[in-house]
């Protein structure tokens, strides 16, 4: 708990009394003096938001707080350790004096690692995260170019692959592979190609399906802790049912692959895909049967005591310990209205010796659920939304490539088709988890990890697409509508117009400060959904065109002489798109602050300081959502 009020003891005519004295803000308490601390710049900086924002509050108070504290002894750390140095450097001579001071340097540098890496990742703090998110430069590093790059180094990973083998006349193809890929079963290739070669199944499973599932279970992992709920047994640990979970998830395709009549199912990209949704939803499932087997949707698991029975109205009325129990109860017995056992205000005091009425112990028991497990419920509910995105995403991408070329209607018809199925999907989403306490699950931190999930998810869909744009004017529509939609738009639905509109029609119970925050919030996840998904989007194309991965991914070989897509054309439109995009966010930050005083960039980087936990689960959530826009193109044919 951190001290925001030092006591000082002694008494009126004590020295630190005659040094507060003409002080205001330092009240005589009896033989103590209450001192605010100091405000120091990192507790100032937390005004920035004002107007009812979300930090104003605990949080920010913690965050100053713990700042001072955590500089102070990094401080004093560095202080004892130059002094350290200095003594060792005036006492050491010649050669090993330099290879004691290499050592220390080195043992130093590893020091500050293994904090750093526990600080941003395993357990992030307030200090360091915001010491990463302070910086322009650094927050692109974390936010952008990290989990982009892990992205593209996963594709460009170098899959063992083999020719197919020769059919009756000499010419090699898939003749010998059942299932819809058979040139025998008349079926349309895919759009995003028809496989070119055979890979190693077992390179797969362990090293490119193994790392795509291990960033799913971190992203779920990431997500309860941001609920602030364990979701592996304590019995077992996290390490030992990550493990087993993960075992299962690479197991349980092999005999698949063994079996040739069930091979078939292997070639499919949906399936790993729903296969990876059922993994996905395990932790969900274990923890809900936690809750279930503990007994969290019942009563109080411990009874209370006496004492503290004192201070409820079972004590005095004989009753359960809940409301509902007690209405429960009258109900059997049959009291309804005002009955002879009702309190009457005017008669006289009596004294009985009458013991208190009792309750069986079998109606003691809650008939209604708890607020906390009806919580989870809601939460739950919103991992599923959240996860059944992921499943019409990949099935939007399949229609669309299956019926390949479409001309421009037809594109952005597609386009906006899955713009509004993605924001219905991501408004269901936020109502269900809100953004302040007292609502479903009443959590801003989740409602920010997922406002980035479904606009991520729309991005990456989005991109995908402009790999089968024909012709520069299919850009300039696509770019145009978007760009002119965001800087008209969300100025508008940021106004108290809006907003007024919106509590009208019951769409909204926020005052007009916090619906400000959350549109200024959302303008800076866009920001990151857009950056993050154009740089992995290029990156894979020159990876893929050019690396050794290119008949694994023939949807950008672009090699085709009968095709009209072009890797010039779509890598350097999207470059050009990608500075258009770039340009209409800055105009657009612009504008908000111009006309609301509101600073977007700092908005986001202070949710980011006094929630740090928000850091490890935004890029965990970016590379899972990334993978899956790379696994959605991958043509698999295995040997």
């Amino acid at each position: 708990m951190p001290e925001f009020f030092p006591f000082i003891p002694g008494n009126e005519t004590g020295r630190a009394a005659r040094q507060h004295l003409a002080s205001d803000a330092s009240p005589l308490l009896g033989r103590f003096r209450a001192v605010p601390p100091a405000r120091s710049q990192a507790q100032q900086q937390l005004g920035l938001l004002g107007r009812g924002s979300v930090h104003v509050g605990y949080g920010a108070l913690v965050f100053g707080s713990e700042s001072d504290s955590e500089g102070d002894d990094e401080d004093g750390g560095d202080d004892d350790r130059n002094s350290s140095d200095n003594g060792n450097d005036n006492n050491g001579r010649g050669c090993g004096a330099a290879v004691r001071r290499t050592s220390r340097a080195l043992r130093r540098v590893a020091r500050l690692m293994r904090r750093s890496i526990r600080d941003l990742w395993i357990a992030p703090r307030q200090t360091a995260v915001k010491r990463v998110v302070e910086r322009w430069w650094s927050r692109w590093g974390v936010l952008v170019f990290l989990p982009a790059a892990l992205a593209v180094g996963w594709c460009a990973l170098p899959f063992p692959q083999y020719s197919f083998p020769a059919d009756s006349n000499g010419h090699p193809g898939p003749h010998d592979v059942p299932g819809p890929d058979a040139p025998s079963s008349g079926h349309r290739a895919p759009g995003h190609g028809k496989a070119r070669v055979q890979v190693n199944f077992w390179f797969f499973l362990f090293v490119y399906y193994g790392f795509y599932t291990l960033t799913a279970l971190i992203w779920i992992t990431k997500v309860f802790n941001l609920y602030s709920l364990n979701w592996w047994p304590s019995t077992l640990g996290f390490p030992l049912t990550v493990s087993l979970i993960a075992f299962i998830s690479l197991a349980a395709p092999i005999p698949i692959y063994l079996i040739p009549e069930a091979r078939y199912l292997t070639v499919h990209n949906t399936a790993w895909i729903s296969w990876t949704f059922v993994i996905m939803a395990m932790p969900v499932a274990i923890a809900f049967c936690i809750l279930m087997t503990h007994e969290r949707h019942l009563s109080l698991r411990n009874s209370l005591s006496e004492t503290q029975r004192i201070f409820t109205s079972s004590w005095w009325t004989g009753k359960a310990d809940t409301l509902s129990a007690t209405r429960d109860y009258n109900r059997r017995r049959g009291i309804i209205g005002r009955g002879a056992h009702s309190f009457d205000p005017d008669a006289a005091l009596q004294v009985t010796d009458q013991p208190r009425p009792t309750i069986p112990a079998f109606i003691q028991r809650r008939r209604w659920l708890p607020a906390s497990f009806v919580r989870f419920v809601w939460f739950c509910l919103a991992l599923f939304v959240g996860l059944l995105a992921y499943l019409i995403g990949e099935a939007y991408a399949e229609i669309y490539l299956r019926t390949l070329p479409h001309n421009s209607f037809e594109t952005i018809v597609y386009v906006y088709s899955w713009v509004v199925t993605v924001h219905l999907l991501d408004a269901l989403t936020g109502w269900i988890l809100g953004a302040s306490e007292g609502e479903r699950v009443g959590s801003y931190p989740l409602s920010w990890i997922f406002k980035l999930y479904f606009m991520l998810t729309y991005q990456t869909y989005v991109r995908a697409l402009y790999a089968r744009l024909r012709s520069p004017s299919q850009f300039i529509w696509l770019q145009a509508l978007s760009s002119s939609f965001l800087i008209i738009l969300t100025p508008l639905t940021m106004t108290q117009t809006y907003h007024r509109v919106l509590s009208m029609l019951g769409l909204t119970t926020q005052s007009y400060a916090s619906y400000q925050k959350i549109c200024t919030r959302n303008v800076f996840i866009r920001f990151l959904a857009e950056n993050v998904s154009m740089l992995t989007f290029l990156g894979s194309i020159l990876v893929l065109h050019f690396g050794a991965n290119k008949d694994v991914y023939p949807y950008f070989a672009f090699d085709n002489p009968d095709e009209l897509y072009d890797f010039e054309l779509t890598f350097y439109a999207s470059m050009i798109t990608w500075a258009c995009e770039l340009a209409a966010g800055i105009v657009l930050r612009a504008l908000i602050r111009w006309i609301f005083g509101v600073n977007a960039s700092a908005e986001g980087k202070m949710d980011l300081a006094v929630w740090p936990e928000l850091l490890p689960t935004s890029v965990a959530v970016m590379l899972h959502v990334l993978q899956s826009m790379l696994f959605s193109i991958i043509r698999l044919q295995f040997r």
